[in-house]
């Protein structure tokens, strides 16, 4: 939020500390879906356009004036909350929900933020694969059985997975390593 605030002054943080401050703890969090103010203090800061909210007026032209910039903002919040399902909508459209089971062969996608730094070439492969997967963690991330070689966690989001379709109807063996070569040679 500060480097955002700040811009292109990063030396005046602490100018703008204090509405950094005051905007986070005036905004709903996201896990107990109150601001720190409320719970803290059991209302939310007044605000600048708080003035919907007037004491009893005798005046016509206040009341008017509040009773019209309450309806505004009751109308501006129906336009976000329209917009954001809409955005909902639009996303989920395109989100595809893809669900492995362990033993599955897959594609997985190697980004470049995988990789220690200086081992990465623009000329390697972007997926590799097939390989199994070993384990679900839910179903958004898999744990898959990575080559040795490759020096990173073996933990995929589901982003990163595709299923491997082989490039004709054969039988595709995969040859794990945590499987005995005397299993396959058996009667």
């Amino acid at each position: 939020m500060l480097r955002c605030l700040v811009q292109d002054h990063p030396k005046q943080w602490e100018e703008v500390l204090t509405r950094a401050e005051f905007a986070y703890n005036s905004m709903p969090n996201r896990s107990t879906g109150k601001s720190p103010f409320y719970i803290v203090y059991t209302k939310a800061p007044n605000l600048a356009i708080d003035i919907a909210i007037l004491p009893k007026c005798k005046s016509l032209a206040a009341e008017s004036f509040s009773g019209s910039y309450t309806d505004m903002l009751t109308e501006v919040r129906n336009h976000i909350l329209k917009s954001n399902q809409r955005y909902k909508e639009f996303a989920d459209h395109h989100r595809r929900q893809r669900i492995f089971s362990i033993g599955d062969l897959v594609m997985v996608r190697i980004r470049k933020e995988r990789f220690p730094p200086g081992t990465y070439s623009k000329l390697m492969r972007r997926k590799i694969g097939p390989i199994p997967i070993t384990a679900k963690i839910n179903d958004n991330a898999y744990i898959v059985d990575l080559p040795a070689d490759y020096n990173m966690s073996s933990t995929f989001n589901v982003s990163d997975i595709w299923a491997y379709s082989p490039p004709d109807d054969a039988v595709v063996i995969n040859s794990s390593s945590e499987s005995s070569s005397t299993e396959a040679g058996e009667d």
